[in-house]
């Protein structure tokens, strides 16, 4: 349990670091929302509802397993079981353990059963990790057309916008506006508001490496601070040899990545090679077309067991990090028994401020 905590307060620590020096970072914690620090598919916008759906059912079941086996192998009696929901979503589990044979448990016996459950996320989470590593190995990219030195790749387009109209396609490049060459999304933003209520043409090279041209009819009554095209767009993506070495990276330890922390498809999705704009670019002559599906799989069981893992290892009063350290401290202090609750509860405290600066940090004036 210590070294798993050791990870979390570091890791905590780390993003306060970069909250508070790099602007980026803030904002876009800012895009993303308080709703991202939570494990709830729906809820949270970067969670895909069938990947982690399936990761909590199975992060939540080994780790309350595991605090239950290890109860029962020392003899601590097992209450009851069962399964907490939002939303009809199940987002934890628990074991109530009778109190007093957990009391009256010798400090090993508290330590393994409440060590147990942290400890089978972060082995889940290791073996997923590994098995990952293991898939990208596999992988091999597909020839590519040349990729045009300027332009916005286009991520997604929302159905039935003026884009999808016009024959705008996922992986395609917008290239010009009427005279003006694309090179930002700043340069698209403000060429589609200047040319409200006309008709430009558009020129862009599809996946295919097709140069194509329309005429981009924009309504007159387009609200400017909507989206007018209809396109999630990104600078035109990484070689994909070189976006899968550079994602693989991630997997390596050093001084400066002692943990290693991949960031996910639904933020990244030019650099994660099974993301559903970087996948269709690979092959795996091992896993064929399945790959996205198991990789995925994979990404997210580790993402939501290493989160689980590290968050209950914290010193928390009602977290299993807080209920073993606070064992730790009574059972190995000679001071009188309320003082001893009171550094617990002030540990706790500590620790719960730290973890609210984190989350709100990006949102305070600086």
């Amino acid at each position: 349990m210590p070294a798993i905590t050791a990870i979390a307060i570091l890791l905590i620590i780390g993003g306060i670091t970069n909250i508070v020096s790099n602007v980026s970072v803030r904002e876009n914690a800012k895009v993303i929302g308080l709703r991202g620090n939570l494990l709830i598919p729906i809820i949270n916008p970067i969670l895909p509802l069938t990947y982690t759906l399936m990761a909590l059912i199975i992060s939540v079941f080994i780790h309350e397993a595991g605090h239950g086996i290890v109860a029962r192998v020392y003899g601590i009696k097992v209450e009851s079981t069962g399964i907490a929901f939002v939303l009809f979503i199940p987002v934890g589990a628990f074991v109530n353990l009778d109190k007093d044979g957990l009391s009256n448990a010798t400090l090993k016996e508290k330590s393994a059963v409440l060590t147990a459950g942290p400890l089978n996320n972060m082995i889940l989470a290791t073996i997923s990790l590994a098995l990952l590593f293991v898939l990208l190995s596999t992988l091999t990219p597909l020839p590519t057309i040349a990729v045009p030195k300027s332009g916005l790749e286009i991520v997604s387009v929302t159905e039935g916008s003026l884009a999808e109209k016009i024959g705008l396609t996922q992986g395609s490049s917008i290239l010009s506006i009427g005279q003006t060459e694309i090179r930002s999304q700043e340069d698209l933003l403000q060429t589609l508001k200047s040319n409200i209520g006309k008709q430009p043409s558009i020129v862009w090279q599809d996946r295919e490496g097709n140069k194509k041209t329309n005429d981009l009819s924009i309504p007159a009554n387009s609200d400017p601070t909507k989206p007018i095209l209809g396109v999630r767009t990104a600078m035109v993506s990484l070689d994909p040899k070189l976006a899968l070495e550079l994602y693989k990276k991630y997997f390596t330890f050093d001084i400066n990545h002692l943990v290693p922390i991949l960031p996910p498809p639904t933020l990244a999705e030019q650099l994660v090679p099974f993301s559903d704009f970087m996948a269709p670019k690979y092959e795996s002559n091992i896993f064929g077309s399945s790959f996205p599906i198991i990789a995925n799989s994979l990404f997210w069981l580790w993402f939501i067991n290493f989160n689980l893992g590290i968050f209950n290892a914290l010193p928390i009063a009602f977290l299993d990090g807080g209920q073993l350290y606070g064992s730790l401290i009574e059972s190995r202090s000679k001071i009188d028994k309320n003082r001893l609750k009171n550094i617990s509860s002030a540990v706790s405290t500590i620790t719960i401020i730290i973890v609210a600066l984190a989350i709100f940090l990006p949102y305070l004036p600086f």
